[in-house]
């Protein structure tokens, strides 16, 4: 019986565990699949390029609908580094 309650214990916190791993993870919130946040060097391009047309397009969503959290990011970044750019011509 003490055997059965620890094993149904540990099973439940490895449960809580991995849920808590999954929601770490990030890549879930906005959508995104793990493949969708690889490094595209070029073996995963071609890959890319190889896809279905109907997974390309299903990706592509969801990577465009991702960029908008990034976008005003990105956008200040560019700002310095034009600032920047422009501060070691003078």
């Amino acid at each position: 019986m003490a055997g059965r309650l620890a094993v149904s214990a540990s099973s439940r916190l490895l449960e809580i565990m991995r849920k808590w791993y999954y929601n770490a993870a990030g890549f879930n919130k906005p959508g995104l699949l793990r493949d969708n946040t690889m490094y595209e060097n070029e073996d995963v391009k071609e890959a890319i390029r190889r896809l279905p047309e109907n997974l390309y397009n299903d990706r592509m969503f969801r990577i465009k609908r991702e960029n908008y959290y990034l976008e005003p990011h990105l956008k200040e970044v560019i700002r310095e580094r034009k600032e920047r750019e422009e501060w070691e011509k003078k």
